[in-house]
């Protein structure tokens, strides 16, 4: 399962103090437009087409939920912020800063504005060198060679030479210490799209509740009280065999595990919807498997008010979700909250996420990383 784009840009100058504007415009893109993952050196270069003073060039690889036009015109709006004003028909000039979009996953696009992959990426050595930093198995999606195959074969006989080593935004953030991350939050708090986020751009392992296979859940929503005990009682097994194989096998090629929800969530929905004598005999049975089960280094919380709850849940349109009540997300947020407070050994931040949209506004999702940055220092 997918949550972001992956998106190769390349971002060069010649005016001023070059290595400042290529570094600041990366920052700029990280906490403002798109996350970036990954950054290859810096590199000197001819200016190519025209007479000019000489480019520092890189190339990054951003995550991004954006389409490919919304984060065009994002990166031009950074452009003129930082000084560069495209004037058209006026062929190569020197600029402060010059952001292009290489590749976008492995699209092929073709609109007015934007060709999808760059459509002279291949005759540019100031692109080709960075992008095998950063992606050294890339394959052209339209051709089908290698990054190598293409700077063999490359007409561009000017040099490319490395003159700086550049630092990645993300290597401010020490999550990669962590070796469990639990993220939670109500029915529609954007908890699993924020875990795969993070997993993504860090290099986690993800681990997503697996609700969509519980036979029970569509009949518990049309009669709760029948179905409540079964339902409850399959989603602690499920949990229990998930997180026990999951946490238990070491992934060599991840840092770490991220996962869209803790154990304890089964204690909060069945307090919630079992009866006192259904609750009392499930909490002896979820006891015994507490204790076996591993906590995480860090409890993220995500708090997100009843009305963008209702929100979120008619949006993605579930048909067995539509007739959950205000009532029941008020219930399941105090469950959650009333049990987080009686954890005093539960290292726990608790997010308050409604006036944000950490999807669609970068700051926003920033702003979580530095949350968790903060809480881990």
């Amino acid at each position: 399962m997918k949550f972001q784009n992956q998106v190769i840009l390349s971002i060069g100058s010649n005016q001023g103090n070059r290595q400042e504007h290529i570094t600041s415009a990366i920052f700029c893109i990280h906490n403002t437009i798109a996350t970036v993952v990954q950054v290859s050196a810096l590199y000197e270069t001819p200016a190519w087409g025209f007479e000019s003073d000489d480019f520092y060039n890189c190339a990054i690889i951003v995550h991004t939920h954006k389409t490919p036009q919304v984060l065009l015109e994002a990166l031009l709006a950074a452009e003129q912020v930082a000084g560069r004003t495209r004037q058209a028909g006026k062929g190569y000039q020197a600029r402060s800063i010059d952001i292009d979009v290489i590749a976008f996953n492995d699209a092929i696009l073709t609109t007015d504005t934007l060709t999808i992959p760059h459509p002279r990426m291949h005759e540019r050595n100031f692109v080709l060198y960075p992008l095998r930093d950063v992606a050294p198995r890339w394959e052209h999606p339209v051709t089908h060679k290698t990054i190598d195959a293409l700077i063999a074969n490359s007409p561009d006989g000017s040099t490319c030479k490395k003159v700086a080593e550049l630092i990645p935004p993300l290597q401010a953030y020490n999550l990669k210490n962590l070796n469990y991350l639990a993220i939670e939050g109500n029915i529609g708090a954007g908890k699993t799209t924020l875990s795969g986020t993070i997993a993504e751009d860090f290099n986690a392992k993800l681990v997503l509740e697996r609700f969509a296979d519980n036979p029970f859940l569509p009949k518990f929503y049309n009669d709760q009280s029948r179905y409540a005990f079964s339902l409850e009682m399959a989603f602690l097994a499920d949990r229990y065999h998930q997180l026990s194989d999951d946490l238990a096998q070491f992934d060599l090629f991840r840092d770490f595990v991220v996962a869209d929800y803790h154990i304890f969530k089964s204690l909060i929905f069945a307090k919630v919807t079992l009866n006192e004598d259904e609750y009392r005999l499930y909490r002896k049975l979820f006891d015994i498997i507490y204790k076996e089960m591993p906590k995480p280094d860090l409890y993220v919380y995500l708090y997100q008010n009843t009305d963008r709850l209702l929100h979120h849940i008619k949006k993605r349109g579930r048909d067995y979700e539509q007739n959950i009540t205000p009532e029941y997300l008020e219930k399941i947020n105090k469950g959650y909250l009333d049990y987080i407070n009686a954890q005093p050994n539960l290292n726990v931040l608790l997010l308050d996420v409604s006036d944000r949209d950490f999807v669609r506004n970068q700051e926003d999702y920033i702003w979580i990383l530095n949350q968790i940055q903060a809480k881990l220092q």
